[in-house]
């Protein structure tokens, strides 16, 4: 009787090689890293600090390289904090941007509202920008889903809404909140929300230092921005360039916060009109886009 050689040798259990295969593992997470570092990175909204333009449970697209890198441009904050920038470039007014807290590693998204060496004063909520008010005009009120399942830190994220609760002729809860479309001097135009009094409806004068930006939430009486200061969990005035670390670009989804373990719940609880929204602000009319 004989024996294929070859089958024979095929019919053991090959060795693996365990140091290719953890090397293929490194090199796809380096490249992984890479790309959230340099190019793109998905991002999750915690908080209502810039509705009615996000609402909690949205998931965004933030790219990196639109004003240049650094070391807030790292993902997960792997890097020291740093001066240096590579192919710096200056936000425009309008952009929403990545802004780290000045001393704890923790990602913001608030909207740039001043440029280096800007004069900005808030005067009971409403900007004004070297000695000129922001225009700001009264829209109708702007309507927000009811969803109680919705939690921002633990806690129901809705609260400070619940005096504008309503119910439709449908039966269905949601609050309709007094809202503004706010224009920046480059035309940049979106919706704000200002439904209240509160402390940091006054702030400034202040300049905006070279190689800084001022940034504020686009719901403007729930926003730890650039107006608090970083000991109250705020931005404490003027955002280096440098602890920016990326521009918003799209929604990619929105969940309203009723998912859970159960695949059955996924689909209910997508949002389908938030898919793929832009989030570069429009031009308000009368404006031309710069070449």
């Amino acid at each position: 009787m004989t024996t294929n050689p070859a089958a024979s040798e095929n019919s053991g259990d090959e060795k693996i090689n365990w140091f290719a295969e953890l090397r293929g593992l490194g090199i796809m997470l380096i490249a992984v890293l890479a790309f959230h570092s340099l190019v793109a990175k998905p991002f999750y909204i915690p908080s209502t600090s810039m509705m009615p333009s996000l609402w909690v449970g949205d998931r965004l697209v933030v790219s990196k390289y639109p004003y240049g890198w650094s070391w807030a441009s790292a993902s997960f904050h792997l890097l020291p904090r740093g001066e240096w920038r590579v192919f710096p470039d200056t936000p425009e007014y309008g952009d929403i941007v990545i802004p780290v807290h000045p001393t704890r590693d923790e990602d913001y998204i608030k909207r740039v509202v001043a440029l280096p060496g800007d004069t900005i004063e808030v005067r009971e909520g409403r900007i004004i920008l070297n000695g000129t008010p922001v225009r700001r005009e009264q829209i109708p009120d702007v309507r927000i889903p009811f969803e109680p399942n919705l939690l921002c830190d633990g806690r129901p994220c809705l609260t400070n809404f619940e005096p504008y609760q309503k119910t439709g002729p449908d039966g269905q809860d949601y609050f309709e909140v007094e809202a503004y479309r706010e224009t920046l001097p480059n035309g940049a135009t979106y919706l704000i929300i200002d439904h209240r009094q509160q402390l940091l409806d006054n702030f400034g004068p202040y300049t905006v230092p070279e190689g800084r930006v001022f940034v504020m939430g686009d719901n403007r009486d729930e926003s730890a921005d650039s107006r608090a200061p970083a000991e109250a969990r705020g931005l404490g005035g003027g955002i280096p360039l440098e602890n920016i670390g990326g521009r918003a670009e799209f929604i990619t989804f929105s969940l309203d916060g009723s998912t859970t373990w159960n695949p059955g719940t996924w689909f209910g609880s997508f949002r389908p009109d938030r898919a793929w929204t832009t989030l570069r602000p429009p031009l308000a009319e009368g404006y031309e886009t710069e070449e």
